[in-house]
C-alpha cells in the first residue's frame, strides 16, 4: 500500500466553509480510481501545536504506486489539485506531499 500525505497551509483569508468545499470535492474522486482505498482529510487537532502553519491536510490510501500515478493523472485531480496550489499560502510552496510505502496495508 501507498499513503499519499498532503498538508496545506492555506491564505488566511479563506473560511473554513470553502476549505470543506474543497475537501467535498477530493472525497468526490472516491470510488472513481481503482486502487484509491480511502481518503481522510480535515483540520490539524494536535495536542503539540506543531503544525508550522499547516493546519490542514489530507491521506489517501492506495493498492500500489499504478494507483497513485492514475490519481495523479486523474483530471478531477489535476483541477482540484490546481485550486488547492491557488489557494495554499505561496501557492505550491504552500503544499508538502510525502508519499509512505505501508508494508502490509
Amino acid at each position: 500500500m501507498v499513503r499519499h500525505i498532503v498538508l496545506i497551509k492555506f491564505t488566511e483569508d479563506l473560511g473554513e466553509a470553502a476549505i470543506a468545499a474543497l475537501f467535498d470535492e477530493l472525497h468526490a474522486i472516491e470510488g472513481k480510481i481503482p486502487g484509491l482505498l480511502a481518503i481522510t482529510s480535515g483540520r490539524s487537532e494536535s495536542p503539540e501545536k506543531m503544525e508550522r502553519g499547516y493546519m490542514h491536510g489530507f491521506v489517501a490510501d492506495f493498492t500500489d504506486w499504478d494507483a497513485l500515478q492514475a490519481y495523479q493523472d486523474h483530471p478531477e485531480h489535476q483541477a482540484l489539485g490546481a485550486k488547492l496550489v491557488a489557494n495554499a499560502d505561496g501557492g505550491k510552496a504552500g503544499i508538502l506531499c510525502f508519499d509512505l510505502p505501508v508494508a502490509g496495508g
